[in-house]
């Protein structure tokens, strides 16, 4: 069981590295834009009567707004905003590289609130560019990074390339930091002791290894060839487990929505079809391109049928796990925005014993969606690779 551990620390690195890449090339939101855009639009009114429309409706609570601004991923870690409109957030590096500036790093709170700096500035609005046809095309700047020129306007080559650490990314190092101290402690409590009663975090971490491995791993890719894959079931197990954990945290650093984000769930469940087709046996590829028991005129139906499962399979651990986290977000934030939509004391009971409650539902949801995740993982794993049956 320890070297399985220390493998599994190993993986950690892998898939906590390579979600971060991907969400790279996402869209990031900036809470800020919203309260700039706000901002322009009320100098924009000489009156009187404009100026008290214009404030009346900046100072509407907006539960759409918040809702998203806090699914979505972003270059600051927003706290909250005071009763004089101020932003208090935590800022994270912004990572750019451009053709013609080069490399470029700074702080988010540099280019926060409509501010320019070294030439960049966050996007708002659309601007019209042509794409690679030839044809106008609108395209939504809002989050992105823009680079400027000496005139103040966007660079007409395109948007700087974008590696900033940003909310989902900075808790994917964290969760990797805690993961991997957690389980090298564990290798080494292993080590030291052997085989006795687990104490301490050993205990409560040996029950789900053991459950992994005898409920999940053993019965669907069989008793000669689960060890080998344990190591990845056990990282995407607890990979999985602890952001969705995390996620229900509301106090920073805690509380950003990585698994309810689709390019970490498109990346995990990427790496589970690599696994299975890469470790697939004649026996899979038989069955996928001359399907027993099937007529020969029915091999050009069922040949693409069978492929096009290959692509569903991951599909549906993509969707079932996004999904499932974004929708638990969104309950328990919109019961919290009713207190402020219905601006009554009266609602606060209701609605703070609805929050209590889907809170405890999203703690099963947390262990569930994790539970599923592996069990399908190691349920397609084991389709590829079965056993060989005697009579």
């Amino acid at each position: 069981m320890r070297k399985t551990i220390i493998q599994t620390s190993i993986l950690l690195s892998f898939v906590a590295f390579w979600p971060t890449n991907m969400l790279l090339a996402q869209d990031h939101s900036d809470s800020s834009v919203q309260n700039e855009q706000v901002q322009h639009s009320t100098e924009q009114h000489n009156t009187s009567d404009a100026k008290h429309t214009e404030s009346h409706e900046e100072q509407k609570f907006n539960a759409t707004e918040v809702i998203m601004d806090h699914i979505k991923d972003s270059h600051d870690w927003h706290l909250w905003t005071s009763k004089n409109g101020h932003h208090v957030s935590v800022p994270l590096p912004i990572i750019v590289f451009s053709k013609n500036s080069g490399l470029s790093i700074f702080m988010s709170s540099k280019i926060a609130h409509g501010h320019k700096h070294n030439g960049f500035e966050m996007g708002h609005g659309t601007v019209m560019t042509i794409n690679k046809k030839g044809k106008e095309v609108e395209k939504n700047l809002k989050g992105k990074i823009v680079e400027l020129d000496e005139h103040g306007e966007m660079v007409a080559e395109g948007l700087p390339l974008d590696f900033s650490i940003t909310k989902n990314v900075f808790m994917m190092f964290l969760a990797f930091v805690i993961l991997l101290v957690v389980f090298l402690s564990l290798a080494r409590s292993y080590k030291k002791m052997g085989v006795a009663a687990p104490k301490g975090m050993q205990g409560f971490l040996e029950p789900i290894i053991v459950f992994i491995e005898e409920d999940v791993a053993k019965p669907n890719i069989g008793e000669e060839k689960y060890k080998k894959y344990m190591p990845y079931l056990l990282t995407v197990f607890f990979f999985i487990l602890i952001h969705n954990i995390m996620g229900l945290i509301p106090f920073f650093p805690f509380g950003a929505n990585v698994t309810g984000n689709i390019a970490v769930t498109m990346v995990l469940a990427l790496c589970t079809v690599l696994i299975t087709n890469v470790g697939a046996n004649k026996a899979y590829w038989k069955h996928m391109f001359l399907p027993p028991g099937v007529p020969f005129w029915l091999y050009p139906i069922m040949i693409p049928v069978e492929l096009l499962g290959i692509i569903t399979k991951p599909f549906a651990l993509m969707i079932r796990l996004f999904a499932n986290i974004t929708a638990g977000h969104i309950i328990i934030l919109s019961l919290v925005s009713m207190i402020f939509i219905f601006k009554s004391v009266f609602m606060a009971v209701p609605a703070g014993i609805l929050v209590l409650f889907m809170d405890m539902i999203e703690i099963l949801v947390a262990f569930l969606q994790a539970y599923i995740f592996t069990l399908l993982s190691a349920l397609f794993i084991g389709l590829a690779v079965p056993e060989a049956h005697h009579d």
